[in-house]
């Protein structure tokens, strides 16, 4: 068997979407001929935390943990110092992890000798590894990118000083020029790094997230019998992924009598500022109709949208926003329960729309929201709320299916 190094900083324990692409491809990889071996941080501090997703993690699998070295999660009175250096730290606030890293890399090449090394992002400083690593042992290597590096929509709202800006495009220029292989997650994501790096795209492919079978194995897949129209959300609400128009859109169906407060639940499932949520949620009138459940265990979150018997999916507009899904939306996809969508023009879109998993209304379209809300509750009202997703595309983004993908760019 093959012997595949791989560098994920955000890693079981630490919870949150992050992780999920890493551990899924570590639990499946030995189905197709390579032994996963991990270099990572230590579990102290993390900011949130899933013991649950260890499960996922095969036995014998070795794991490598060096000390994190992370300047936010600092204690005391370096809290708000630590804050301060975490987010002038260039690129990201694990490159001293990575730094410290450097020689225990050196030292598991040398007793586990992988055949290939593969480097996943955020944080990018995965990445700077993966290129240290190449240029001093040679091995192939491959650069996985869950989001964009410097046209991240997120970086474009907020740009960084120019210094700093062209620093970053210079790393990630060695980054993407260096890598034997480079992966996106989203095809419009491979064409802005290609055309923002003037490469040739022969040794870049596109492996998108995904949801687990087994997952979903020994639950409850039957729609619910909910005596109030049950929405889940699971996920971030942050930046541009506001929920503004949905609680807009709600609150007015509410005082214009459409739809009953007393038969609407809608739970919020994510890591939030749960103050500053509450109050927008006061603000629109929605107490006891909006429910703030907090962050909740991967397993816990799955049987959460069962559920369910519509799914909330936001994701807020703007440039670049055209290049990413959003991680829920592929464990949506094998829930059976259809998908109420706020989203921009883009690739996500478009697969909520080709699955047939869900009815979409763009992102800052409050009226559409309005219309494909009302929709769904008065199907449920009447017992007609179905599920229409197509198997045959669904079920190309089955975590085994897309790891096949991946030990396919390590073969080549």
């Amino acid at each position: 068997m093959k012997k595949v190094l791989i560098i994920a900083n955000q890693f079981p324990p630490m919870g949150g979407s992050g992780v999920q692409r890493s551990v899924k491809f570590v639990k499946n990889l030995r189905y197709f001929d390579y032994e996963p071996i991990v270099l990572t941080r230590e579990t102290a501090n993390m900011p949130v935390r899933d013991e649950t997703l260890m499960k996922d993690i095969p036995g014998g699998v070795k794991i490598f943990r060096t000390k994190a070295y992370e300047a936010p999660e600092l204690g005391g009175i370096l809290r708000i110092p630590g804050k301060v250096l975490g987010k002038i730290t260039i690129p990201d606030s694990a490159f001293f992890w990575y730094k410290a890293a450097k020689k225990k890399a050196l030292g598991i090449i040398e007793s586990e000798k992988p055949d290939v090394i593969y480097s996943t992002s955020a944080p990018y400083s995965d990445h700077l590894l993966g290129l240290y690593l190449k240029k001093k042992t040679g091995l192939k290597w491959v650069a996985d990118f869950r989001d964009e590096w410097t046209n991240n929509p997120y970086t474009l709202d907020s740009p960084y000083n120019p210094i700093r800006t062209n620093i970053e495009k210079k790393l990630e220029n060695r980054v993407v020029t260096t890598a034997d292989r480079l992966i996106a997650n989203s095809s419009v994501m491979r064409r802005n790094f290609i055309k923002n790096n003037g490469l040739s795209g022969e040794n870049f492919f596109v492996i998108p997230n995904g949801y687990d079978r087994e997952d979903f194995e020994r639950l409850d897949l039957s729609a619910p019998k909910n005596k109030k129209f049950t929405l889940v959300y699971t996920g971030a609400l942050y930046g541009r992924r506001k929920p503004d128009v949905f609680f807009s859109a709600l609150s007015e169906l509410i005082k214009e009598n459409k739809i009953d407060k007393n038969k609407i639940n809608v739970q919020l499932i994510g890591n939030y500022h749960r103050d500053k949520l509450q109050a927008q949620i006061d603000g629109f009138g929605l107490r006891g109709v909006v429910e703030i459940i907090g962050y909740v265990p991967h397993d816990e979150c799955i049987k959460r949208q069962l559920s369910a018997d519509s799914l909330l999916l936001i994701e807020g507009g703007g440039r670049g926003a055209d290049a990413f899904y959003t991680g829920k939306v592929f464990e949506y996809m094998n829930t059976g329960r259809p998908v109420l969508s706020l989203l921009p023009e883009g690739v996500a879109k478009e697969l909520v729309e080709r699955s047939r998993i869900g009815i979409v209304s763009e992102t800052s379209d409050k009226d559409g929201a309005k219309k494909n809300l009302l929709r769904y509750y008065t199907d449920w009202t009447q017992g007609a709320l179905t599920f229409e997703g197509d198997r045959k595309v669904i079920e190309q983004y089955e975590r085994k299916v897309l790891t096949k993908k991946l030990a396919d760019i390590f073969d080549s």
